[in-house]
């Protein structure tokens, strides 16, 4: 994995590029690309910015708004990656889907500041 990965992962979502960031995602990781979209399965809690569904390999999001969360978009591609290959049924734990999200934000904001560093 490249230094710059989970950086570009997020600085793909935050501008819009969720699909295109699921994708880096899933040949990073060897799996296959989540669909992605806006609403969330009938019934699913209305607290919820997201979910996963194994059936479909799809994350839903509860609005447009949620599009350009990283947070929500890698928690939820964890819960995707946990799933794979064989059987889909899901292995990731709420913390765990959290951490990996977490990684990648961090990962973000230590690029920015070592940036913002050089630049001064």
């Amino acid at each position: 994995m490249q230094a710059d990965f989970k950086p570009l992962v997020v600085w793909l979502i935050l501008n819009g590029k969720a699909e295109e960031a699921l994708a880096l995602l899933a040949e990073n990781y060897g799996v296959s690309t989540p669909k992605l979209k806006v609403g969330l399965p009938k019934g699913h809690r209305r607290n919820a910015l997201g979910c996963y569904t194994t059936k479909n390999e799809t994350i839903a999001l509860l609005d447009s708004d949620v599009m350009r969360n990283p947070f929500v978009i890698l928690h939820e591609f964890y819960h995707h990656l946990r799933t794979q290959p064989v059987d889909k049924q899901h292995r990731g734990t709420e913390k765990h889907a959290d951490k990996f999200a977490a990684e990648f934000l961090q990962a973000y904001e230590n690029a920015r500041r070592i940036q913002r560093f050089g630049q001064a």
